[in-house]
């Protein structure tokens, strides 16, 4: 039997989450994609508490003008980086959530990285 798209990426979620995991001092930057939007949030899986979060429907990056999503994705990363700084996190742990490491998931990981995290 085929195994949907839904699987395969819930089956690698999961095995990317055995080895990555947020604490206080290196939380968990985690990415959600969707086919219009796409969110990350910055959790400490310790207290299960999100700390920050910014996603392409935030108004500073839905009324920005770009081009495509990787843009906009990227402009994601900057806004949760900002955030992220404000709130006294410079290092985290990066999880694509069973995405591939490719796209938008790229663009947003290097536009954090742009504005000033760490991973």
């Amino acid at each position: 039997m085929a195994v949907s798209k839904q699987d395969r990426r819930n089956k690698l979620r999961k095995r990317i989450r055995r080895d990555i995991n947020g604490t206080q001092g290196r939380p968990r930057l985690s990415v959600f994609r969707s086919n219009k939007e796409i969110y990350a949030q910055i959790v400490n899986d310790v207290d299960g508490k999100t700390l920050v979060s910014a996603s392409s429907r935030d108004k500073e990056v839905a009324s920005a003008t770009v081009e495509n999503k990787i843009e906009q994705a990227a402009l994601v990363g900057k806004a949760i980086a900002e955030k992220a700084l404000k709130a006294g996190i410079e290092t985290i742990s990066f999880d694509r959530g069973g995405y591939l490491y490719h796209g938008r998931v790229k663009s947003l990981a290097e536009g954090a990285r742009e504005g000033g995290l760490k991973f």
